[in-house]
């Protein structure tokens, strides 16, 4: 992206401090999207304090070449988040071939609840963007530790699965990505739930454009996205694309853009659901999750809706929760 568009988007942002918890793949690829944004200050924290200082030293250098006034620092140290305005959790472990994001669970709570005392403690005015996985577990798990405003406590969820879903259909299509609008919700892993009768192709609904039998198998792809891209790999997990889907989060909330996106919000009785995080478009802006909007979903996409709800708060009883 040209320098241009990025002092455009970003030109009240001189004073804020961004701070990243965990400075694996996708925390320093997000944190390369940042510097060139100047948002003022941006932290690296991770529990390897020298792979933290390493790659802000880095990415401080990299902004230096672009000519970027951006301090960038890194650690093992929590204190450097003191005051940040946004926080986003990247740290856990990482999926392995033939690994579930429910496997991750137990060995992920114990990592995200230690990060989330610490963000209360010294970030409490901060927004919260979660990205560990299992997600919509992690996200519910940090709004109970922190206690923070549910407004305040966002997942990274239906930017990227729609994302997935939007470079298959651009591809099959053969059209611009930036002409297609994708509608995946609910639980960010195999149970999501994309919508095609409400993803559009220059307005017009896909399930008017491509046969039924294409369709389910864009679905089946955007589905296992991620797990394709962790066999290919081998040794870690998508990062490029996680961390574009966070920036575009930050992007709206750190500029106030009241803008509509996808994300894992706690529900309070919309679409039949409460006490749960679920993939939902929310607007974004200034004060986190501004508005959570309502789609009229047909009975059969309620019915997966909440059984996927009820099986998000078995996991949250595993956790004591």
């Amino acid at each position: 992206m040209s320098e241009a568009i990025f002092g455009e988007r970003f030109q009240r942002l001189s004073s804020k401090k961004v701070a990243v918890i965990g400075a694996g793949q996708v925390g320093a690829s997000f944190g390369r999207l940042v510097i060139e944004a100047e948002p003022g200050d941006l932290v690296l924290i991770d529990i390897d304090g020298d792979l933290a200082e390493g790659k802000a030293l880095d990415l401080f250098q990299a902004a230096s070449i672009s000519g970027k006034n951006v301090r960038v620092v890194g650690g093992s140290n929590y204190q450097l988040i003191e005051n940040s305005d946004l926080v986003v959790i990247t740290a856990g472990l990482a999926r392995k071939p033939g690994m579930s994001r429910e496997d991750l669970l137990k060995k992920n709570a114990e990592i995200v609840t230690g990060v989330a005392q610490k963000i209360k403690e010294l970030a409490p005015e901060a927004i919260v963007i979660v990205v560990t996985n299992p997600l919509d577990v992690m996200t519910y798990l940090v709004w109970k530790v922190t206690g923070f405003s549910e407004k305040k406590v966002i997942g990274m969820a239906g930017i990227l699965d729609g994302g997935r879903m939007k470079a298959f259909l651009a591809e099959e299509l053969k059209a611009p990505p930036e002409e297609i609008e994708t509608v995946v919700l609910g639980v960010h892993g195999d149970g999501m739930l994309a919508v095609p009768r409400l993803s559009t192709y220059r307005g017009r609904p896909i399930t008017e454009i491509l046969p039924r039998e294409k369709i389910i198998l864009i679905i089946k792809w955007t589905k296992e996205g991620g797990a394709e891209i962790v066999k290919l790999l081998k040794t870690g997990s998508a990062y490029f694309a996680p961390a574009q889907a966070i920036y575009e989060m930050a992007e709206a909330i750190l500029n106030d853009r009241k803008k509509i996106m996808i994300c894992s919000a706690l529900l309070s009785g919309q679409y039949g659901i409460s006490d749960c995080f679920l993939g939902v478009p929310v607007k974004l802006g200034a004060s986190g999750i501004e508005e959570i909007i309502n789609l009229e979903l047909q009975p059969e996409e309620i019915k997966i809706f909440q059984e996927t709800a009820a099986s998000l708060k078995k996991n949250y009883q595993l956790l004591g929760l």
